[in-house]
């Protein structure tokens, strides 16, 4: 993606000098990385240490106005040649074009009718940019031994993608070329944009994302000026940040992983030409094969000459979409937000609740999600606030009582309640505690949506406010099920209405494919430790000073009351997502993979 209005193609040449001595920079550069490594600030403080950080990154970046290599020419004067040497490499070029698509900016156009699953584009494995072509370039040497480099493939792509730009004769120049000169993540925000992110579940991970940012490029501008094994590459007199930023943002936006040559892992990549396709909801419709060394990517659905050609991103939330592709799916359908739940340790019924959990595969301590559709909570989260509501003696029943074994399977089937008093404990507890996340926030629905009718308002702005709303909206539904919900169990009590009771013969039930009626209860990974947050009953009924906002912290996730800042992995993600750069997922991957693209 991205618009032909915001792209300001660079000049090539180094550019004019700032006058800052050598000695001048690396002091400045020196303070930005230790304030980057010191200890995380104390809770409620990460704010505060991000203005002190950006403050630094500022006044580096004024110094270094004017230093960065860039090219002649404006973006879309250099497509022609990334399809004539997409052609001349042996990838597919016959049936669409590189097009622009206003709002979603740079896409792919049918040129021709094309029908749905049919192989429409390929990208052979010499086009690609990946970690193994990193080692074998002029970055092979400091790769060998910087362990940095060596733990972290996405920071190798971004190093090696500035070390080609910077190499006129370089191979991927046609592709390089037609990269965004700039892009809408958040490390592209001014600090007044970012402040509407302010009580998001997305600012503790777009904080880091920027301390992180700012502690590797400080460390590697330490290493390309004195490390002997760096000697050689065409970054000493030209490393900015705003350089650092690109390549970050290029390569957080664009990596996928791809088999090796030998199929024995996975290594990080950049796809030319094939990560212009802009995102829809969907299935994932891109693999490899490696048979014939090559990406491949069938149609969505059938698309008509003259149409846009959409893939599928993932199953992904918008917090992620704007944290790592700098882009607000308006239509996503598989938005969520966080909710961490734990059973307290300190709980009598701790080790009975455990147990229960555990033989259902789930922990008793883990990060979910309220969903933006109905019903708003998965399977594996109605199991976990079942036992969570549980009274001794319903715990007994589901640890030893008849068909115990087999009633675990029953926990996240909507069919067969514990009780109607647990299913009225436990949307009681999900009512409230969406309604606690609520009052985290600054300002309401409503004063977003009129937020979001100002005309002048800016585009981060603007990405920020639609995400803030969003996950009001997906909490507010929630509060609203949960409500209804309960009113209906209470009814169905008070009527003395007869409970579904589970026969062994019901077991047949959970082999339909239904997501209501779970085979198995997909274990959710456990968070580390400090993440882990511990809860007891009595926060069901919270007394008045518990919602009273003032006595919560600005920032999601600080206080053992709100929602943390790690996903629950997406149930059908096929292979890694374009993610925060200071980590990246390695699963496994043959036949599908997962795009991670924004600001194209």
């Amino acid at each position: 993606m991205g618009k032909k209005s915001r792209v300001k193609t660079q000049k090539s040449g180094t550019g004019a000098t700032a006058a800052v001595s050598p000695k001048e920079m690396m002091n400045l550069i020196s303070e930005l990385l230790q304030k980057c490594s010191s200890a995380a600030p104390s809770p409620g403080k990460e704010w505060e240490e991000y203005v002190q950080i950006r403050a630094l990154v500022e006044k580096i970046r004024k110094k270094q106005k004017g230093m960065s290599v860039s090219f002649e020419g404006i973006r879309e004067d250099f497509f022609s040649e990334l399809m004539a040497w997409a052609a001349e490499c042996g990838a597919s070029c016959d049936g669409f074009e590189i097009s622009n698509f206003a709002d979603e900016g740079y896409g792919l156009k049918a040129t021709k009718d094309i029908k749905a699953e049919e192989l429409f584009l390929w990208i052979p494995r010499k086009m690609l940019m990946t970690v193994e072509s990193a080692k074998n370039s002029v970055l092979g040497p400091l790769y060998s031994q910087d362990r940095i480099l060596q733990a972290m493939g996405n920071v190798t792509l971004a190093l090696h993608l500035l070390c080609e730009r910077a190499n006129p004769s370089s191979p991927w120049l046609p592709y390089i070329k037609t990269l965004p000169a700039d892009y809408d993540t958040p490390l592209y925000f001014e600090e007044e944009e970012v402040r509407h992110l302010l009580a998001t579940q997305a600012i503790q991970d777009v904080l880091s994302q920027y301390k992180n940012t700012a502690r590797q490029y400080a460390y590697f501008y330490k290493v390309i000026h004195t490390h002997p094994n760096a000697s050689k590459l065409p970054l000493k007199d030209a490393f900015t940040f705003d350089d650092y930023r690109w390549a970050v943002s290029s390569v957080m936006t664009r990596q996928n992983q791809i088999p090796t040559a030998d199929g024995s892992r996975v290594t990080l990549a950049l796809i030319p030409l094939w990560d212009m396709c802009n995102h829809t909801n969907g299935l994932i419709t891109t693999g490899y094969n490696l048979e014939d060394d090559r990406c491949e990517c069938v149609a969505l659905k059938d698309y008509k000459e003259g149409e846009q050609i959409y893939i599928f991103y993932g199953t992904r939330s918008n917090a992620e979409f704007v944290i790592h592709n700098g882009f607000f799916f308006e239509d996503n359908a598989h938005d969520r937000v966080k909710i961490k739940l734990g059973v307290s340790k300190s709980e009598r019924l701790y080790a009975m609740k455990a147990e229960v959990l555990a033989r259902a595969g789930i922990p008793a301590s883990s990060i979910f999600a309220l969903h933006c559709s109905e019903p708003p909570i998965s399977a594996q989260l109605l199991a976990f606030l079942r036992v969570f509501c549980m009274t001794e003696e319903e715990l007994r029943d589901y640890l030893v009582g008849d068909h115990a074994i087999n009633k675990i399977f029953t926990l996240g089937n909507t069919e067969f309640p514990v009780s109607w008093e647990n299913e009225i404990k436990l949307w009681t507890f999900l009512e409230t505690r969406a309604a606690l996340l609520l009052k985290t926030y600054k300002t309401s629905s409503e004063e977003d949506r009129s937020m979001l009718e100002k005309p002048d308002l800016s585009l981060h702005s603007r990405i920020a406010i639609k995400l803030r709303l969003a996950e009001k909206e997906i909490l507010e539904r929630a509060v609203s099920c949960g409500r209804a919900k309960r009113l209906h169990f209470q009814k169905q009590l008070d009527e003395g209405a007869p409970l579904p009771l589970y026969e062994e013969s019901d077991i047949a039930l959970l082999e339909n494919a239904d997501a209501k009626l779970p085979i198995i209860l997909r274990k959710l990974e456990e968070e580390d430790e400090h993440v882990q947050e511990e809860m007891t009953l009595a926060q069901i009924k919270p007394d008045a000073a518990c919602l009273d906002s003032s006595k919560t912290p600005v920032l999601n996730g600080q206080c053992k009351d709100l929602n943390g800042t790690q996903e629950d992995p997406p149930e059908s993600d096929a292979v890694a997502k374009g993610s925060e750069f200071e980590k990246h997922d390695l699963s496994t991957i043959r036949t599908e993979d997962e795009p991670s693209d924004g600001g194209k």
